[in-house]
């Protein structure tokens, strides 16, 4: 059975913490007893290898043993949270899932057989295989999102290595591939995982202080708000002795600024897709953006500075787009990177990349110089047309308090210039009064600003 070595490990560790939830703390004695009890009421209402199973739930007891259960069962599992609601039929339709799993506020799981008839040449490849499955969907910034389906088998596989044992914020979701990861890394080291209903900077802290937490796995845009809220000062953080950072370009004004004031707290970059897994990542520093990209199973190439990887753990393919492998099975990241000897440097999306007069633009580091700013909070850039130079560079800035739009744009404009080539310093400014983040704390770049915004030329 693919979680047979979880189960060992769960023995071992018996009455030590495995997870907290909204307070109260399980053993990893009630986990695997949980497991095994969760497998034979499954079994009994009909689920069996194979079967596709939607997960509908946020981590909690229930949803990781039953996400177990699933996996030792041979089931293919569709891990979404409560934030998917409004699309959960559209999603179980793409996933062609049969059975439906919700637990409640309660943590009590609810079994409901649905009509799809779950075949897809990817399910066909799982069982016969015999190994369990796990779909999981992409942002879908650039349109629908797309099913990502991965023989969990593989998945699993490289957590059989024992590695630290960490009290873990479960800060990324139940259903995105680094919440899957950090909560597979957390439990197969008999860590102890703190799960969070509020992600506000605040909230995070506080829970980081009152259960002595280890490790914070977040985004660059989390870490953001964190130092514009300054709710360190409220907040005892000595327990905390690493942050990994992924999911979208770290500004590196922001790093400084973090190992500034956290100087004896170990930063680390982390690289990962829904399509290839989470990577190991050395970084080349606690302040650098460069780092170390591979291990056992993973080959990396360039081709015209784009980053392709081939991993022994990819996903099979797309339940509802074309693969998107090369013919000698390299996946394309569409990252473009800079190298420096072993090193190399995530310079953004080539999808995002700005074109002025033939030069390029990087919206990642004009965003790092603009929030480098006083009275900064957030900032996006982005390309409009033009008709003279092909693309102009645009910034959508959220201020910490107002302040008049000329004296901003004299001010961003001056900054700007005094740091970067002319093409790179954005000639239109929107003052927006929103976040420009999703729940997955993740910048949105291709979504248009809020109605509460101010244009104007810089």
């Amino acid at each position: 059975m693919a979680i047979d070595f979880l189960l060992k490990r769960f023995q071992d560790a018996a009455e030590s913490n495995a997870i907290v939830w909204r307070g109260q703390t399980v053993s990893y004695t009630w986990l695997h007893d949980q497991i095994a009890q969760d497998s034979q009421t499954l079994e009994k209402r009909g689920v069996r290898a194979g079967s596709v199973v939607l997960l509908h739930a946020d981590f909690s007891p229930s949803s990781i043993s039953l996400f177990l259960a699933l996996a030792g069962l041979g089931c293919i599992v569709v891990p979404l949270t409560r934030d998917a609601t409004p699309q959960l039929d559209r999603f179980a339709d793409i996933a062609k899932a049969g059975v439906s799993v919700t637990t409640d506020d309660g943590d009590a799981a609810e079994v409901r057989f649905l009509s799809s008839r779950p075949d897809h040449e990817h399910y066909t490849t799982l069982r016969e295989r015999g190994h369990p499955g796990l779909v999981l969907f992409t942002s879908g910034s650039t349109g629908e999102s797309k099913a990502v389906v991965h023989d969990l088998d593989l998945i699993l596989e490289k957590f059989k290595t024992p590695r630290p044992a960490f009290r873990t914020i479960a800060f990324l979701l139940f259903d995105h591939i680094g919440g899957v990861n950090t909560m597979l890394h957390t439990l197969s080291n008999a860590g102890c995982l703190v799960t969070i209903d509020d992600r506000r900077p605040e909230a995070v802290l506080a829970t980081i202080e009152a259960h002595a937490v280890d490790l914070l796995p977040t985004s660059p845009t989390f870490l953001n708000l964190l130092l514009l809220s300054e709710s360190h000062r409220d907040h005892d953080l000595s327990s905390l002795r690493l942050v990994t950072y992924g999911t979208e370009p770290m500004p590196q004004s922001t790093l400084r600024r973090l190992h500034e004031l956290f100087p004896d707290i170990d930063l680390r970059q982390t690289y990962g897709l829904s399509e290839i897994g989470i990577l190991r990542a050395k970084s080349r520093g606690p302040d650098s953006l460069w780092m170390k990209l591979g291990g056992e199973g993973i080959d990396t190439r360039l081709v015209e500075g784009i980053l392709q990887i081939r991993a022994r753990s990819a996903m099979l393919g797309y339940l509802n787009a074309p693969s998107p492998f090369t013919d000698d099975g390299w996946f394309d990241t569409g990252d473009e990177v800079e190298v420096e000897g072993e090193y190399l440097r995530i310079l953004g999306r080539s999808s995002d990349i700005i074109n002025v007069g033939g030069e390029k633009v990087h919206p990642a580091e004009v965003e790092s110089v603009i929030e480098e700013m006083s009275n900064v909070a957030q900032a996006t850039v982005y390309a409009e047309p033009n008709p003279l130079v092909g693309q102009a560079v645009c910034a959508r800035v959220t201020l910490v308090n107002p302040e008049s739009r000329k004296d901003f744009s004299v001010r961003m404009r001056q900054h700007c210039g005094e740091r970067l080539l002319r093409h790179k310093v954005p000639v239109r400014v929107e003052l927006v009064e929103t976040h420009q983040h999703n729940e997955r704390f993740k910048k949105q770049r291709r979504t248009d600003a809020s109605s509460n915004r101010e244009t104007y030329p810089s």
